[in-house]
C-alpha cells in the first residue's frame, strides 16, 4: 500500500512552498523507505520551481540533497539493514541496460535518468524529493554515509559534493596542477575544498573580495576580484583547470584566457540564459568548454568515502521547515554562507 507523508510543495510555478501530503509507493522487493532527517537547499530546486528550466511537474517537492535513515527493507534487499545511514541525490532510477548505466554513469542513460523530483517514473507517476519527512528509493540508487559524516553537513554532498568532485577527479585535481574555482557559493565552497584536499593549489574567483577570508579558511591559496578587470590581465595563462560554479552567464572568452595551453573550462553551473561564444578563445592555445553532471552512484559513494576521510562537510545553516521561501529568497540574494539544510523533523 502506499503511503502519505508530509512534505513541502509549490502547487504552480514561482508559487510559495507550503504544507501537503504526497504519496510514496509500497515498499517494493528492492526498496528502502528512508526516513529523511535532513535535506539540503540547492539552487536547481529554485530553478525548477520556478519553472526557470522549462516547464515543471506541479505540486513539486524538491530536494535531491537528502540524508537520512533506513526505516524499512524490502524482502530482497541486500546492502543495507534498518538503521542504516544512507544518502539520496538526484536521481532514483535509470534504464539500467544502456552502455553508460553498465558504466556507472547513470546520470548520463541514454533513455534519461529519473529525477529524484520533478520527473516520472516508469509508471507514470510524479516523483516527489526531500522536502518531505519519507522517500522510497530503490537500493541501487541510495548511497551509504559514512559514519564520520554527520547527517546535516553530509546531506549537500549528494549534490554540491558530487558536482564538484566528478569534474576535479576527471581532469585530475591534485599536486602540481592550477585549480580556479569561480564563485564561491554552495557549490564553489565544496569545490574549493575537494580540490585542496587532492592536493591542488587552489584559486578562487569571485565577484568581489568580501568572502576572501572564508575562501582560505576552505583552502584556497590565492582569492582575485572578477570586477576588477586587472585580474583577467594578471592571471592570463595560468590555470590547467577552472571550474564555473555560477548560474549566471559569463564572458567565456575572458575565462578561457585564463587557461594554460590544453587547459579545460568546465562549467557545471546552468544559466537560464543563452551563452554565446567566439571560437577563437578555443583554437587559440587548444582549450576545452566542456560540462559536467552530478556522477554515478559508484563515483557519488567514492566521492562521500573522500569526504569522509578528508573530514570534508558542507558549511551549512539548519532551517525549520517553514523558513523554506525565506531561504529561497536569501539564496536569489546571495546571502547564505554556504548550504540551507533544512531539519526534516520540523515538516
Amino acid at each position: 500500500m502506499t503511503m502519505n507523508v508530509p512534505a513541502y510543495a509549490t502547487l504552480a510555478a514561482k508559487a510559495p512552498l507550503e504544507r501537503t501530503t504526497v504519496p510514496r509507493r509500497a515498499v517494493g522487493a528492492h526498496d528502502v523507505l528512508i526516513e529523511i532527517k535532513y535535506a539540503g537547499i540547492c539552487h536547481s530546486d529554485i530553478h525548477q520551481a520556478h519553472d526557470g528550466w522549462g516547464e515543471g511537474i506541479h505540486p513539486m517537492v524538491p530536494g535531491h540533497e537528502i540524508a537520512g535513515v533506513v526505516a524499512e527493507t524490502g524482502a530482497s534487499v541486500t546492502r543495507f539493514q534498518v538503521g542504516d545511514r544512507v544518502g539520496v541525490g538526484c536521481f532514483v532510477d535509470s534504464c539500467r541496460e544502456c552502455a553508460y548505466c553498465r558504466q556507472g554513469q547513470e546520470q548520463y542513460c541514454t533513455r534519461g535518468m529519473t529525477g529524484t523530483y520533478n520527473d516520472r517514473d516508469k509508471n507514470g507517476d510524479p516523483t516527489y524529493g526531500g522536502y518531505s519527512t519519507h522517500i522510497v528509493v530503490d537500493e541501487d540508487y541510495t548511497l551509504r554515509i559514512p559514519d564520520a559524516l554527520s547527517l546535516d553537513t553530509a546531506a549537500p554532498l549528494l549534490c554540491a559534493g558530487i558536482t564538484l568532485y566528478s569534474p576535479l577527479a576527471r581532469w585530475k585535481a591534485g599536486p602540481g596542477k592550477k585549480v580556479a574555482v569561480v564563485g564561491l557559493g554552495g557549490l564553489g565552497h565544496m569545490g574549493v575544498k575537494i580540490a585542496h584536499a587532492m592536493g591542488a593549489e587552489v584559486t578562487v574567483l569571485s565577484q568581489s573580495l568580501r568572502k576572501e577570508a572564508d575562501g582560505r579558511k576552505l583552502g584556497a591559496d590565492h582569492f582575485h576580484a572578477t570586477s576588477d578587470p586587472a585580474t583577467f590581465q594578471e592571471l592570463a595563462g595560468t590555470f590547467d583547470l577552472i571550474v564555473s560554479t555560477v548560474s549566471a552567464p559569463l564572458d567565456l572568452g575572458a575565462y578561457l584566457g585564463l587557461l594554460k595551453t590544453d587547459g579545460a573550462l568546465v562549467n557545471v553551473g546552468a544559466p537560464e540564459e543563452p551563452v554565446s561564444l567566439n571560437l577563437f578563445s578555443l583554437i587559440n592555445g587548444r582549450k576545452t568548454l566542456a560540462g559536467s553532471m552530478i556522477g554515478g552512484i559508484a563515483e557519488t559513494q567514492e566521492m562521500l568515502d573522500f569526504c569522509a576521510e578528508h573530514g570534508l562537510g558542507a558549511e551549512i545553516e539548519v532551517i525549520r521547515a517553514d523558513q523554506i521561501n525565506e531561504a529561497y529568497e536569501r539564496v536569489l540574494a546571495s546571502d547564505v554562507r554556504y548550504r540551507f539544510v533544512i531539519d526534516a523533523s520540523t515538516i
